[in-house]
């Protein structure tokens, strides 16, 4: 049988209402708490039954809003000496954590709003300061992934994410096997990707297998400093893209050596060269490529290194991909340009991160549409001035869904 209480709604069992009061309008609504004699004060930290009473304070604290009243609790609470602690910690109210201005009820609250709104909506949305949410926010993300477990780390992917105007970077790390962001850093340094290497034991290392990246020196140095038995697997996007921009200056070479009529051909074709076959769509750009091709032999060499580059990632036999790289530099080398010959130096000393693809089929283009996820992350906080939040939010979005029973 329901009685005219409020109580029912304040469920703490170790305090007592004592008075309430709501404004005209019932827009507001402050409710008085006090510690219930009842119960023995306990230690907010290590809940041990305290011996004797320091002093009392009392405190506003924000509640959930009951029907449209923003609901303010004034609540009294005791400071007590803990034995265990041996020194004086406020008590167990059940209500707010201690120095907090909101009830606990009330930061799940926030803390679950913010992982579908921003903190600045969820601000307006309680009418509580940014800062304030995201502190909340922040709290409950450490407590939850702010000790990680590395345990159970076999393959990995590393690549850098653009944060800010001016190249500021910060380094992604991926559990390639499940897709979850296991760590971030500022900037794309040697030193940074070391860091992440010094968090892991001696049998965590020895774990992990292989490491998807692109040609950056820096993560490889720091990749084999510390894991010397994984294999460095180098992604064909990377050195594809790379490829591009030696196409793009051989085309331009070309231009400059061809007669003043067939000057024509080349102009628009800088995309063009770079589109796979099947994707050159039109009568007007089949017709510009066959004729560039058909005029310039550097120019129909160039576009077939660029299909055979990426071939090479097909073979799953090393013995076969040795081959097609060998015959790749032979092709090559006919092709008179210092980008070209600066691209083969390349690829003969980074031969065995493309050849380790062969043991290994992965590739960062995972990483690529969590680089992309991570962006609108960014961009609709518009940007995040707190490294370690923005860390812990990704870490959060990109956690492996769990298994329902029911298959949800």
């Amino acid at each position: 049988m329901s009685t005219l209480s409020i109580a029912p709604y304040f469920p703490f069992s170790q305090m007592k209402i004592t008075r309430q009061s709501v404004n005209a309008d019932a827009t507001m609504a402050v409710v008085v708490l006090k510690p219930d004699e009842r119960f023995h004060p306990v230690c907010h930290a290590c809940r041990t039954p305290a011996h004797g009473v320091h002093s009392e304070e009392t405190r506003a604290v924000r509640d959930l809003n009951l029907a449209s009243a923003q609901v303010s609790l004034n609540c009294t609470y005791r400071k007590v000496f803990c034995p265990q602690c041996e020194r004086v910690m406020v008590e167990d109210t059940g209500v707010f954590m201690p120095y907090s201005r909101v009830t606990i009820r009330l930061a799940r609250l926030v803390h679950a709003l913010c992982c579908v709104m921003t903190v600045k909506d969820v601000a307006e949305h309680f009418d509580l300061d940014w800062k304030t949410v995201k502190n909340i926010d922040k709290a409950f993300l450490e407590e939850q992934y702010g000790h990680p477990d590395y345990s159970g780390l076999r393959v990995l992917a590393v690549d850098e994410i653009s944060i800010k105007k001016g190249h500021r970077y910060v380094t992604v790390v991926l559990n390639y096997e499940t897709g979850a962001v296991v760590w971030l850093g500022a900037e794309r340094k040697k030193e940074t990707l070391k860091k992440f290497y010094a968090l892991l034991t001696l049998e965590q290392r020895a774990a992990i297998e292989a490491v998807a990246m692109d040609m950056w020196d820096n993560y490889i140095e720091a990749t084999q400093e510390a894991l010397p038995n994984a294999a460095i697997v180098f992604d064909q996007f990377h050195v594809v893209s790379s490829f591009g921009k030696v196409i793009d200056q051989v085309r331009i070479a070309e231009f400059n050596k061809a007669r003043a009529k067939d000057r024509a051909v080349f102009k628009g074709a800088k995309y063009l060269l770079l589109k796979n076959r099947c994707n050159v769509r039109t009568r007007s750009e089949r017709e510009q490529l066959d004729e560039l091709l058909s005029l310039n032999r550097a120019i129909s060499t160039i576009y077939i290194l660029k299909d055979k580059l990426k071939h090479i990632w097909f073979y799953t036999s090393q013995t076969w991909a040795i081959k097609a790289i060998r015959e790749w530099l032979a092709l090559a080398r006919t092709v008179r340009h210092h980008a070209v010959a600066d691209f083969c130096r390349m690829l003969r000393v980074h031969a065995r991160g493309i050849l380790n693809h062969c043991l290994f089929p992965i590739h960062t283009s995972v990483l690529e549409g969590v680089n992309n996820k991570i962006k609108v992350i960014k961009r609709i906080a518009y940007g995040y001035h707190d490294l370690a939040y923005f860390s812990l939010k990704v870490i959060q979005a990109f956690q492996p869904r769990t298994v329902q029973p029911n298959g949800r």
